[in-house]
């Protein structure tokens, strides 16, 4: 196990009928930004709630975050927390609403002529962010209890993350019913997203971190076995709970401690997003499997790791194929030819920003341009 420092500073409150708790979070004197996307909160009940709980405040409203958060549609609501000096952001949505305002928070304090810049160096040049709350309706990402935002530009085709313990959520609401209303397709989407970010943490190699692995493996599980019953109509509140404390858990990097990272089919997934406009869940169900196959002989042992424990099999073979089933089962595609994506065209342009920015992937730093490009024509 390497040596590490963990520290989250999110406060989490979980549970039915919490989100009147937040009216004790947000400092009376500051001006709140209350971010959301579509709308769909003003249908199920959240929108009501959240301005309940805000009575008395200041308070703005920014609508209009994409499912892919753009970094022109950011830098709008940039303007606005400048001119009216607003001093909190509380976030209302999935993962996307909540990177937006982790980005807004930290552009608005950034010294620089573009914040883009924050995006270019991972979030190393964010020194100060104006604080974030959080009332999660969409589990998935983890955004919540992270320091993670990932942000596209329309104009240039790019999807980049960053990273600062600066845009940690103060504290983040988990209602479980507020994800009622969602579509089966978002629920879906949650699943896999949950399971990868996991996976990104674990399937490296035999790393000593015996604790880490089964923490992870717990998790693995867990999603496996409640995914049907979180898809099902009517709602199951106990389901529900258990996918949206397993989605937070999947990405609050305490699984990840001493342990070795691999974030290769994120960082592929992002530019099928870029170029294609493809769910993030979507991309990381088409490449998860490609990676495992060209990294075979480095994830071997680990993979059987995973057959043994997971699914009660023997072979790192059959935890892949075991593994696309999974996905399958809940109606997600795992290769780009269900898109009418090109996986040459694909491959060719994904490999090509790779090579430019002379990049290289996994835990081992070995997966470059060329092997990037063979992954994605593995997924035809």
């Amino acid at each position: 196990m390497d040596n590490f420092t963990y520290k989250n500073p999110t406060e989490i409150l979980f549970g039915n009928g919490m989100i009147p708790e937040l009216k004790g979070r947000i400092p009376a004197s500051l001006k709140v930004l209350f971010l959301y996307g579509g709308g769909s909160i003003k249908k199920n009940g959240v929108y009501d709630q959240v301005r309940d709980a805000l009575k008395g405040r200041k308070v703005i409203e920014f609508s209009g975050v994409e499912s892919n958060p753009s970094y022109e549609t950011c830098l709008k609501a940039v303007k606005i927390v400048r001119k009216e000096k607003v001093g909190f952001i509380l976030a209302v949505g999935g993962g996307s609403v909540i990177d937006a305002a982790k980005f807004i928070a930290a552009a608005v304090l950034f010294k620089g002529k573009d914040p883009w810049v924050i995006l270019e160096e991972g979030g190393s040049n964010v020194k100060m962010a104006l604080p974030i709350g959080t009332i999660l309706t969409l589990p998935a990402t983890g955004s919540e209890s992270n320091g993670n935002a990932v942000i596209s530009r329309g104009s240039t085709h790019e999807k980049l993350s960053f990273y600062s313990s600066e845009v940690y959520p103060v504290f983040s609401v988990l209602d479980p019913k507020t994800t009622y209303s969602l579509p089966a397709k978002y629920v879906r989407n949650g699943v896999v997203d949950a399971f990868v970010h996991v996976m990104e943490q674990y399937m490296t190699y035999p790393a000593k971190v015996p604790l880490q692995d089964r923490l992870a493996e717990s998790l693995l599980q867990t999603l496996i076995e409640i995914a049907p019953a979180a898809m099902k109509r009517p709602v199951q509140y106990e389901a529900r709970a258990t996918f949206m404390w397993s989605a937070t858990l999947a990405l609050n990097y305490l699984i990840s401690c001493g342990a070795p990272q691999d974030w290769s089919a994120h960082m592929i997934g992002h530019e099928l997003t870029a170029f294609y406009g493809l769910d993030h869940a979507e991309t990381l169900a088409i490449v998860l499997p490609g990676v495992w196959r060209h990294q075979f002989k480095a994830k071997q042992k680990k993979l059987e790791q995973y057959a043994g424990r997971v699914w009660g099999l023997r072979t790192a073979e059959e935890a892949i194929v075991k593994t696309e089933e999974f996905f399958h089962s809940l109606k997600m595609p795992t290769r780009l030819g269900h898109y009418k994506i090109s996986a040459e065209e694909a491959a060719a342009k994904i490999g090509a920003r790779f090579r430019e920015r002379k990049v290289f992937l996994g835990e081992h730093g070995t997966i470059g341009a060329v092997a990037i490009a063979e992954i994605l024509r593995s997924r035809a």
